[in-house]
């Protein structure tokens, strides 16, 4: 299978190359491309810091295929010296010193989203952000779909599309959520999307990235020529904000004339707005860019609405990891609001999100690493603001449900991540699903107030 026709540039060749998965992980992208790899005819190495039970769901996806090496728990130099080339887990540090064996050894430093560009005969929509990109990019898929096209979705959202390779033509479209660690490990001579969408740009992932100016340097690898687009018809480019550059597009005509909404906000509004656009540019009709919107239901984990108990409305937002993103949700979901939030540190300043606490929200809940420090950040502007601390999610819950009245919301919007006590925010999401599972099932009594300001042991 070839690149895109035109595009002058020649995929890696597999056919007998010793390539090292770097970070199989849990999430199908190293069983994806390792499946892929086989199937062209490379020996294949895997390696995972991880052990054998942590991966077994991994592991058995790959049952039907002959791996050359499968180590576990640990990284060997031999598996990177020998190398003929490297497919790196986003999440592996830039400073990573296997990464370095390898790159001075010789061998191709890759990933699995480049080896997609490389070999996908599909016209690409990459969309980047801070926040919104996977909105936006499911609302650019589905106006496109509305309009009778062949469309594929994936990237950082969904599953690798490596897979389904196979069923793109060149009038096939790719849209492609792609986050920093995405972009920061393609290579300077890596295929580049046909469409490039940015949402925003604000700090984020400052644990990983070395600063702000890196982050932001990571997402302008989505743009050709690490950021230059001197030629506009090789890549069109789509940023209302000029986080990257100059604004290239302006969302005033399409707001005003957006369909409604099942996504509430008006962040997507914003998100709505720029996937018509982007819709329009490449070909869709007006109706069906409507047709898209009004039927396109919010993703899980985004201001999705998972239960109504005691005329109290329950939110999951649990892929809010972002005080950007947390803001937004109190703005679409306050006053009458109780917020849970909290959980790992990325090095974001949460200044701005404990003022719309304040602003936005009836009272909140703080949990996780972040905990102390979000109340510290929220007492120090409202001392008399309705907060607690609380080690874990289910007593925050319960707390935040005590406290809450008839009409209100109980909002799950963390706005940091969740490794610091889950594997992935939709663990954490299943945790504030299990707290509404007891809840419902095990009612407090005889006032849900009372009972659940002073008991915790029920959730």
């Amino acid at each position: 299978m070839a690149g895109t026709e035109g595009s002058g540039y020649c995929p890696t060749p597999l056919f007998g190359r010793n390539a090292t998965v770097m970070g199989l992980g849990r999430h199908g992208g190293g069983v994806a491309v390792t499946r892929f790899l086989t199937t062209q005819g490379a020996r294949v190495t895997i390696t995972d810091l991880r052990d054998e039970q942590e991966l077994a769901e991994s592991i058995e996806g790959l049952s039907d295929l002959t791996i050359d090496k499968l180590r576990l728990g640990k990284h060997c130099e031999e598996d990177f010296r020998e190398a003929d080339l490297i497919i790196v887990n986003p999440a592996v540090r830039p400073s990573n010193r296997f990464v370095e064996i390898a790159r001075q050894s010789g061998a191709t430093i890759t990933s699995e989203i480049e080896l997609f560009l490389e070999y996908c005969p599909a016209r690409v929509i990459g969309v980047t952000g801070t926040n919104g990109k996977s909105t936006t990019a499911a609302m650019i898929a589905a106006t496109l779909k509305s309009d009778g096209l062949d469309v594929h979705l994936g990237g950082n959202i969904e599953c690798s599309l490596l897979p389904r390779l196979d069923e793109m033509t060149s009038v096939s479209w790719c849209v492609l959520e792609l986050s920093s660690f995405q972009l920061y490990w393609l290579s300077d001579a890596a295929r580049r999307c046909d469409v490039a969408v940015i949402t925003n740009c604000a700090a984020n992932h400052l644990d990983w990235h070395d600063d702000y100016i890196d982050y932001r340097d990571a997402k302008r690898k989505i743009l050709l020529a690490n950021g230059s687009t001197t030629d506009a018809n090789e890549q069109r480019v789509f940023d209302p904000t000029g986080a990257l550059g100059p604004t290239t597009c302006d969302l005033t005509g399409e707001l005003d004339s957006l369909p409604p909404l099942h996504a509430i906000g008006q962040h997507n509004q914003q998100n709505a707005a720029l996937a018509a656009v982007v819709a329009q540019n490449v070909g869709c009709s007006a109706a069906a860019i409507d047709n898209g919107l009004r039927n396109f239901r919010p993703l899980p984990h985004r201001l999705e609405t998972i239960a109504r108990y005691e005329n109290r409305t329950f939110v999951n937002d649990s892929q809010a990891t972002t005080p950007e993103s947390t803001i937004a949700a109190l703005e679409a979901t306050g006053p009458h609001c109780w917020l849970l939030a909290g959980g790992a540190d990325k090095g974001a300043d949460l200044s701005a999100m404990a003022e719309s606490v304040c602003q936005n929200a009836a009272g909140a809940a703080f949990f996780g690493q972040l905990g102390p420090s979000l109340l510290a950040a929220v007492k120090s502007i409202d001392p008399n603001f309705a907060g607690q601390q609380f080690e874990r999610l289910p007593e925050a819950f319960c707390w935040c449900v005590g406290q809450s009245s008839s009409g209100d919301t109980v909002l799950l919007s963390p706005g940091c991540a969740s490794l610091d006590q889950y594997r992935d925010y939709a663990e954490r999401a299943a945790e504030f699903r299990d707290c509404i599972d007891v809840l419902i099932s095990e009612p407090p009594a005889p006032d849900l107030g009372e009972a659940a300001a002073g008991t915790t042991h029920a959730i």
